[in-house]
Parts: C-alpha cells; sequence; structure tokens
C-alpha cells in the first residue's frame, strides 16, 4: 500500500502559556496542504522490519525515525508482520510543515487500513499524539483548532479552496529551542476562533505568528522573503508553525522566484 503524507501550515500561531512541564500552550489552526511525501510499506522479505528512505537527507537512525516508531506502537499491541517501509521525503525538515508527523499518522492510519484493525479514528489520533505535538493532526487531516501542545484539536470551519499557495522554504532550518528561546508567552489581543472569521484580505491586520517578530531579528531573510510575497500580490502571508518557511496565499495562479530557496507551488 502506498499513501502520500501531506505537509501543513499554521494559520495565527500563539504561544499563550508556559506549562509546569517545560512545555507551551498554544494556539493555532492547522490547515493541509499538498507538499507531499510518500510512504509504502510491503511485506518483509526478511526476517526484520526495515525502513528505506530516499529523497532529502533524513539524518536519524531509522528506530528514530516518527514511520518506524509509529509502525513500533502498533505492531506491539496489534502483533503485526514484519515490513519493509519506503518512505521518500519531500517535505523539508526544520521548515515548520510537520512533514514527520505527516508520516508518522499516516502510517498509523495505513496499518489500520492493511491490516482491518478497525481502530477509531479518535484512538488513532491518541496513539499519534503519544508521537508528537502535532501528529494527531494528521489523522483528521482537515482544518482544525489546535491548543494545548497542539495535541487537543476541534474541526474549524476555514475553506481556501481555489486560493494559490505558494510555500517558500530558505536553505536553512529553525529548530525548537532557537524559536522558543525569544517567546514571552501571552495572549492575543484579537481570540484567534474570531480573527480566523474575518475575510482573508484582513487576515494580514488581525492574524499574527508569535514566532515572527525574533525570528526575523535572527533571520532577517525571513522577512524579506515574507515582503517579496507581499510584493507579487499575496492577500496573506506569514511564516508557518516555529520553522523557516514562509507561506503566501494568493487569489490568481502567480509564479515566484525566490533566489536559493525551494518554492513549491498548488492550489488549494
Amino acid at each position: 500500500m502506498v499513501v502520500f503524507p501531506n505537509a501543513k501550515i499554521n494559520l495565527g500561531l500563539y504561544v499563550v502559556e508556559k506549562r509546569t512541564d517545560g512545555f507551551h500552550n498554544l494556539e493555532t489552526i492547522f490547515y493541509p496542504v499538498p507538499w507531499r511525501d510518500a510512504l509504502e510499506a510491503v511485506p518483509a522479505t526478511g526476517s526484520e522490519t526495515t525502513l528505506t528512505t530516499t529523497g532529502l537527507a533524513v539524518d536519524a537512525p531509522s528506530e528514530k525515525n516518527l514511520v518506524m516508531r509509529a509502525y513500533r506502537l502498533l505492531a506491539e499491541e496489534y502483533h503485526l508482520p514484519k515490513l519493509n517501509i519506503y518512505l521518500h521525503k519531500a517535505i523539508p525538515f526544520g521548515a515548520g510543515l510537520g512533514g514527520g508527523s505527516a508520516d508518522a499518522a499516516f502510517m498509523l492510519t495505513m496499518l489500520n487500513q492493511l491490516f482491518g484493525l478497525g481502530i477509531p479514528e479518535g484512538k488513532l489520533a491518541e496513539y499519534a499524539a503519544t508521537l508528537g505535538s502535532d501528529c494527531a493532526f494528521f489523522v483528521y487531516n482537515r482544518p482544525m483548532m489546535a491548543s494545548g501542545r497542539g495535541e487537543v484539536l476541534s474541526p474549524i470551519e476555514v475553506d481556501l479552496s481555489g486560493y494559490t499557495i505558494v510555500l517558500v522554504k530558505p536553505p536553512f532550518g529553525i529548530s525548537t529551542p532557537e524559536a522558543f528561546s525569544g517567546i514571552t508567552p501571552k495572549q492575543p489581543q484579537i481570540a484567534l476562533s474570531e480573527a480566523i472569521k474575518q475575510p482573508v484580505e484582513r487576515w494580514k491586520d488581525v492574524l499574527f505568528n508569535d514566532f515572527e517578530p525574533h525570528l526575523f531579528c535572527n533571520h532577517p531573510q525571513l522577512a524579506a522573503i515574507k515582503q517579496q510575497l507581499y510584493d507579487n500580490g499575496a492577500t496573506y502571508a506569514a511564516m508557518s508553525g516555529s520553522g523557516s518557511t514562509i507561506f503566501g496565499i494568493f487569489k490568481d495562479n502567480v509564479e515566484v522566484v525566490v533566489k536559493n530557496c525551494t518554492v513549491f507551488t498548488a492550489m488549494l
């Protein structure tokens, strides 16, 4: 079986509280976008489950890869057979696009279908949440309001169908420690649930990512990319998650070229 894990963007991202466990409580909206990896599972040719990766280089041993961890999670409980797993990486790392989380969630969903495990969607999301803060979103893979560490999800009506999205990934990523090092938790001036109801044309004035101010200071190229997207006619532009990708939402088809960056364009 072959599946195609997709990326996500964040529409607004607010760090509202420091938790006693060292994590932060967030408020954001996850929205799926069609930048995809490819993930395949076939019966094992040997005596062990293996993971083979192609595409973008994965700098981690197989057993630490979220795909393998997702397999082990269900294999232990449901006594799954050995598999040869193939992952082709196209979604970049450290980019705020959730590529690794998507791979893990799609692995859980694929195993559920492949072996007829009958695990309800909500239970799959619980499994996914143990693997990463935003993994559960990719089980549902539809617009979701997220709180907590990103694992507390509720459906929200946001429809960007017909818009074109341009995602620009510079030649560097942002680590989680760097992203949070400049954050002072606070409540947003306008509640995210209210800001998102505004027309897309107004999002520029009401919808923000708390990581942008200090990361734009650390990496001026990010601010320049965002401005270039607006200069090219973006209705709204922002950084996705805590990573380095800047996205722009356009009413019409557009071709954007950013020097030394990976640019992905698609219709939503």
